[in-house]
């Protein structure tokens, strides 16, 4: 009997130890986590930002054993939607998908912020890169990227280019363009890339800087023309075509997407929604899919995304500065 007796008192003090972590709420929910579905807001209208949160959030949903529930909600430049994720119980429940403007441009441009892009959240991965796309109408004369800048400078502040908005990544777009060439163009802003392209195989548009996914199905039908496209080099879904960057050194402009959590959001949550997003991106049913709409997969550690996110923040800003861009 007095054998044992340690034996069974190791074990009793085991279990005293044990006692605090297993009565935590918390401690058992990050172990079972995810035990419900999971909210992704999506703080813009349908387009490539509602595309990839389904593409990846439906893949995550397998391997996780919950669904992803996209909920939509568009407003003031990302801005109504990305709130409500910053504010959101910090329990992995609700997450979001943040943008070049949601994340980067807006705290530049808005004259007051609902929230703090770099303090209120918590980054996941970044999931995507998209470059933009210079298209412009059939009958203009410019032919590529030099005979543009010609015919700009020779007509200062008479043609006009489209965007999906005001302080949008694809206005910023145009915004570089002039103050990286030296030439003046009237931004003429739209409410998404469907008015865009409207305008543009209407004749309305001379010319308009779009995601490049919204552009290239016409382009290819030979209904407008890319003169260019905003990534460094040349796009694998369409190498004829070549980068502004070839012609204009040092432009470069990216639509990028990623997810995050509210700030707060317990750091093995994180990384355990990290690790499923960064599987997602390289299945082949993603990697196919983004590959069709000439996006970019990236996949980068919550560390790698919150340094890329303040550099871009400061880029933007002082591209946004210097064009004077500014929303009340």
């Amino acid at each position: 009997m007095s054998k044992l007796f340690p034996r069974a008192a190791l074990a009793a003090a085991m279990l005293t130890l044990a006692a605090p972590w297993a009565a935590s709420p918390a401690a058992a929910q990050n172990r079972a986590y995810p035990t419900q579905p999971i909210r992704v807001i999506v703080p813009f209208s349908a387009g490539t930002s509602d595309t990839v949160a389904r593409l990846v959030g439906q893949k995550m949903s397998e391997t996780l054993g919950q669904p992803l529930v996209v909920e939509s909600r568009p407003g003031a430049g990302g801005n109504i939607g990305s709130e409500a994720c910053a504010r959101a119980t910090p329990d992995g429940y609700t997450i979001c998908l943040g943008t070049i403007s949601s994340h980067a441009i807006n705290p530049s441009i808005f004259v007051k912020m609902p929230y703090d892009n770099l303090k209120d959240f918590a980054p996941i991965t970044q999931l995507a890169a998209q470059p933009n796309a210079l298209a412009v109408t059939n009958d203009l004369p410019a032919k590529n990227i030099q005979e543009l800048i010609t015919l700009l400078k020779a007509n200062p502040g008479k043609y006009n280019y489209g965007s999906s908005g005001v302080g949008t990544s694809i206005h910023l777009a145009g915004a570089l363009f002039s103050q990286l060439t030296g030439t003046e163009m009237e931004h003429v802003p739209y409410r998404g890339s469907g008015q865009i392209m409207t305008a543009l195989l209407s004749g309305e548009l001379p010319l308009a800087f779009d995601n490049f996914s919204s552009a290239w199905p016409f382009a290819k039908e030979g209904k407008i023309r890319i003169l260019g496209v905003t990534s460094a080099t040349r796009s694998q879904t369409a190498p004829d075509i070549p980068a502004i960057a070839e012609t204009v050194p040092g432009f470069e402009s990216l639509s990028w997407h990623g997810f995050f959590a509210p700030a707060g959001t317990p750091p093995e949550i994180v990384a355990r929604l990290n690790k499923e997003a960064v599987a997602a991106l390289k299945s082949d049913t993603v990697a196919a899919r983004f590959r069709e709409l000439g996006i970019t997969p990236i996949g980068n550690t919550p560390e790698e995304f919150r340094t890329f996110i303040a550099s871009e923040t400061k880029r933007w800003g002082d591209v946004a500065r210097n064009a004077k861009i500014q929303v009340e």
